[in-house]
């Protein structure tokens, strides 16, 4: 077993912070130079930027300060711990503390994906009242592991690999996404068909959810909580058995949930049943398409009342038409589920993997 030789970050590399010119002076600002706030790392997921919101005059550089393509940005407040790499020669504002790797010994892909393992614990280094940062003279002393630069290579194209594997992942996921709603609004158009119309209160039994105690709440067992899986609490007891679909009431009015398990759906939500001959799954695709939250009422807290949902106009196909079409829109949500779960199998392998690539053996 091998272990690393470890060495602070301030003897690796050079730690430096931008600057913000004044908003108030034109001629600092719309130039040439990009600029960089953390503000656009919030949900970037390459890691490499090449291009920011704004642009400063090279007047506007001479109150920040520009960093060489290859230089590793660092938040060090609001928040601390997004991190990017500088494709091209960039300016950052003063929420940054940048790092110019001596490249002798320190691969800059290295230190990304070093920090983005240690974000948690850089924020705990954090100081401030009104919020937290992180100095220079902190990160300085921050220790990390230093391998020869072949190894540093190697890891860093390891973890590449796995991070291109959930890019293209995530990529399909949009894909699948965009596919269902094509197929949603193709499917249940009902221009040029001869469909009926009928009141949704004629086509599903429409309840109220209801309270219960907390004493009545478990954390765990069979039965489905409050969350990606529809507002209905964990219970020893369930309010449904089989196939429902819940409908927000109040708060987030108009979410729309199938549920096929016994549940408790909240007193905030309607829970419906089918009436006669009709697929609760084609109603609940459906109902995707009708704008659910626009039928709420504002008057403090938005809420959907009862009759209003009741007398939405829903245009059903004959029953075996609605199977075909739940049959086409599921294996697309089903793809969907493989994929998600498939996303999270490689989280786990990126984590894992770059947890062991950091561990100083």
């Amino acid at each position: 077993m091998t272990t690393w030789p470890t060495k602070k970050l301030g003897e690796v590399t050079k730690i430096e912070g931008g600057g913000t010119p004044s908003t108030k002076n034109p001629l600092f600002w719309n130039g040439d130079v990009l600029w960089l706030t953390p503000k656009e790392l919030s949900d970037f997921s390459d890691r490499e930027i090449f291009d920011t919101e704004r642009k400063i005059t090279s007047e506007g550089l001479k109150h920040s300060k520009l960093f060489p393509a290859g230089a590793v940005l660092f938040t060090s407040r609001a928040p601390i711990g997004y991190v990017a790499i500088a494709g091209i020669q960039m300016a950052t504002n003063q929420g940054f503390k940048n790092f110019i790797c001596n490249e002798k010994i320190l691969n800059n892909s290295f230190l990304y994906y070093f920090l983005k393992l240690k974000t948690k614990y850089l924020q705990s280094l954090g100081r401030g009242a009104t919020f937290t940062e992180i100095s220079r003279s902190i990160l300085t002393k921050v220790e990390i592991p230093l391998p020869p630069l072949e190894i540093q290579k190697q890891i860093v194209e390891r973890l590449d690999k796995i991070a291109e594997a959930q890019k293209l992942n995530d990529g399909l996921i949009q894909k699948t996404d965009e596919l269902f709603q094509s197929l949603l609004h193709q499917e249940l158009n009902p221009t040029n068909k001869d469909w009926g119309t009928k009141k949704l209160g004629e086509v599903i039994e429409i309840s109220y959810g209801k309270g219960l105690s907390r004493d009545s709440r478990v954390d765990s067992g069979k039965y489905f909580a409050y969350g990606s899986n529809g507002p209905v609490y964990r219970t020893n007891e369930s309010l449904t058995n089989g196939e429902i679909i819940v409908i927000g009431r109040k708060g987030t009015a108009g979410a729309l949930y199938f549920i096929s398990d016994p549940c408790w759906p909240i007193d905030t939500t309607f829970f419906a049943k089918p009436k006669n001959d009709v697929s609760l799954k084609f109603v609940y695709y459906l109902l995707q398409t009708k704008g659910l939250p626009r039928l709420a009422i504002v008057t403090g807290v938005p809420g959907i009342n009862r009759t209003t949902l009741a007398n939405v106009n829903v245009q059903l196909p004959p029953i075996n038409t609605q199977k075909q079409i739940v049959a086409k829109l599921s294996a697309a949500q089903n793809y969907k589920t493989q994929l998600l779960a498939q996303k999270s199998k490689l989280k786990e392998l990126f984590d894992s993997a770059l947890a062991r690539s950091m561990s100083n053996k």
